[in-house]
């Protein structure tokens, strides 16, 4: 366990950080799936900008790596193209 004042509190925030970053990421899979199973064209071309908007801001916050990102991005906009 940590002596410092100082580590102490990075451990306290470290754990605050850490579970804002698997609720976001965890959001962000869902809709990833929400839009996957769409069928309406329409409905899932609304879903897109902001799916989009989630994973760029996932990826810049290096909670996913920005390749990983692109990749959902392209395969998401395939999918919605393909409806």
């Amino acid at each position: 366990m940590a002596n410092h004042i100082s580590s102490k509190k990075r451990i306290r925030s470290n754990e605050t950080k850490r579970v804002v970053n698997r609720y976001q990421a965890k959001t962000t899979r869902n809709a990833v799936k929400t839009l996957r199973n769409t069928k309406d064209k329409e409905e899932a071309q609304k879903k897109l900008p902001v799916i989009v908007s989630m994973l760029d801001k996932l990826a810049k916050k290096s909670i996913i790596h920005k390749n990983k990102a692109s990749n959902l991005k392209s395969k998401l906009t395939k999918t919605v193209n393909s409806l």
